[in-house]
């Protein structure tokens, strides 16, 4: 059996900062998924071999441009399995992360990843991110779910305004591929970061963060 260290090789190459129980959490993830992944297809059959890269990394890359303060509050929107929400959540520790999603089943696997591995700061909650109402939180995050037009459309009236940290309240989403008419659609003007830049693994060519800062 892989140590822990041989695990997260990959997440230990970009970052070096964790905590044993961190560390553990992180670690625990892999036999988790695969083993919810064989009850409910929350992660393609062909990543779920690749988790770390291909699924935990890339939602970390919004750690490495996005420095959560402690207190801050995300909703992650189209949640699905629980990417990338619930590896945040285990490098935010003291952030809460509330987890989204109109498909039960998903959250089930959110809410049992989160059981198993002890992540305190995470909810969840079935539903549209259209329909919650007198909720707000200091960023949106989503990986792969809709257009940015929709994104915005759904993000937009669930964030507070401010500019309280690094980066402005907004929504932080992970899109991949040629971008350009996509954003001529949203008449949005987002801050974009190619991923290959922040760690650069040919998985991530052709791969993006969107940051659209909330006016």
């Amino acid at each position: 059996m892989e140590s822990t260290p041989q695990k997260l090789g990959l997440i230990l190459k970009y970052f070096d900062d964790f905590t044993d129980e961190q560390l553990t959490k992180f670690a625990a993830l892999d036999e988790l998924y695969k083993e919810w992944n064989a009850k409910i297809n929350v992660v393609s059959r062909k990543d779920i071999d690749s988790i770390y890269l291909h699924h935990v990394l890339h939602s970390l890359s919004i750690a490495a441009i996005a420095d959560f303060e402690p207190g801050t509050e995300v909703i992650d929107i189209g949640c699905g399995g629980g990417f990338p929400g619930v590896p945040l959540a285990i490098f935010f520790p003291q952030v809460k992360f509330h987890m989204v999603d109109s498909i039960a089943k998903k959250l089930k696997v959110v809410e049992a990843v989160a059981t198993a591995t002890g992540i305190q700061n995470i909810t969840v909650q079935h539903t549209r991110a259209e329909e919650i109402r007198n909720c707000k939180f200091d960023f949106a995050v989503s990986r792969a779910v809709a257009p940015l037009k929709d994104l915005w459309r759904w993000a937009g009236p669930l964030l507070k305004k401010g500019h309280k940290q690094t980066m402005a309240n907004g929504l932080i989403c992970l899109k991949g591929g040629d971008l350009a008419q996509e954003i001529f659609e949203s008449g949005l003007r987002p801050r974009m970061m190619p991923v290959d830049k922040i760690f650069p693994e040919p998985y991530f060519a052709e791969k993006f963060i969107l940051h659209v800062a909330k006016p």
